[in-house]
């Protein structure tokens, strides 16, 4: 399993953006930094930004420059600061900005420098140290913290039956929480398959434009797990997920357009009949 800026110049330091709650103010540089840098699954995400799964390559730039010059009063910029790095192949500054964030409390950094200690990527594999930022990660309700603490397992590490409570906690208010408690149901991890139960996280990570739970309601849809079949309402979902980057929603619409495969004798795939 399985998501571009012009420049713009701003003249005034301060721009308001209003939320369906209340109006909060932010500088410039932040807001353009969110824009085009912004996690989707990062816990300090505000809920009226987006974000983007992936960097558009477009992109790297504007938000290495505005995302520096707000990171020192923010962490969240200085975590998006290490993904546009990370983009641009400065792995040495990205885990820089990474641990600078970490050590203000973003969460979203410790699982990411969890996952380059946990496969040795840019630094060396330090499976104990990954374990030990996905349990601070985890503690403090990170979705991607719980997961991936489970899937490390061994002495100290949350068992998947764990994780499925900790998930459950954090599924109350967070989008990408619900998405990964949703695969669990789904898969049976950590307890009981429930579809119905997963196909109900699904969709509400899916309203909030999570770009893998709008790919799992296609799917769901498209096969009728977990409640009613609906050829037409999973090719809207699978619309949805693959114009936030999803490819897994793409390869489904690729299949949608192409239902038919024709093989020769040994198997192989000859040509795909396309409506």
């Amino acid at each position: 399993m399985r998501n571009t800026l012009c420049a713009i110049l701003f003249t005034p330091a301060i721009v308001t953006l209003a939320t369906p709650t209340s109006a909060h103010a932010q500088s410039a540089d932040l807001v353009l930094c969110d824009r085009v840098a912004a996690d989707p699954s990062d816990p300090d995400k505000p809920a009226d930004v987006r974000g983007v799964t992936e960097l558009a390559a477009s992109d790297i730039s504007t938000a290495i420059k505005f995302c520096k010059q707000a990171a020192p009063s923010s962490r969240r910029a200085m975590f998006a600061l290490g993904r546009a790095y990370a983009a641009n192949r400065q792995t040495a500054d990205a885990i820089a900005a990474w641990r600078k964030a970490a050590d203000k409390g973003s969460s979203a950094a410790m699982v990411e420098l969890g996952v380059l200690y946990g496969t040795g990527s840019g630094v060396a594999k330090d499976e104990a140290q990954a374990r030990k930022l996905f349990e601070k990660a985890a503690q403090a309700g990170n979705p991607r913290g719980v997961s991936n603490l489970a899937a490390l397992g061994g002495a100290g590490g949350a068992d998947p039956a764990q994780a499925r409570a900790l998930l459950g906690k954090a599924a109350e208010t967070n989008a990408e929480a619900q998405y990964q408690l949703g695969l669990m149901l789904s898969d049976g991890t950590g307890g009981a398959k429930d579809d119905v139960a997963a196909r109900a996280l699904f969709e509400k990570a899916a309203a909030q434009n999570h770009p893998g739970a709008l790919e799992r309601m296609g799917a769901f849809a498209q096969e009728g797990r977990g409640g009613a079949r609906d050829k037409d309402a999973a090719k809207a979902y699978y619309e949805r997920a693959a114009a936030l980057g999803d490819d897994d929603a793409k390869k489904a619409l690729e299949r949608l357009r192409c239902p038919y495969a024709i093989k020769d004798k040994q198997g192989k795939l000859v040509t795909t009949l396309c409506f």
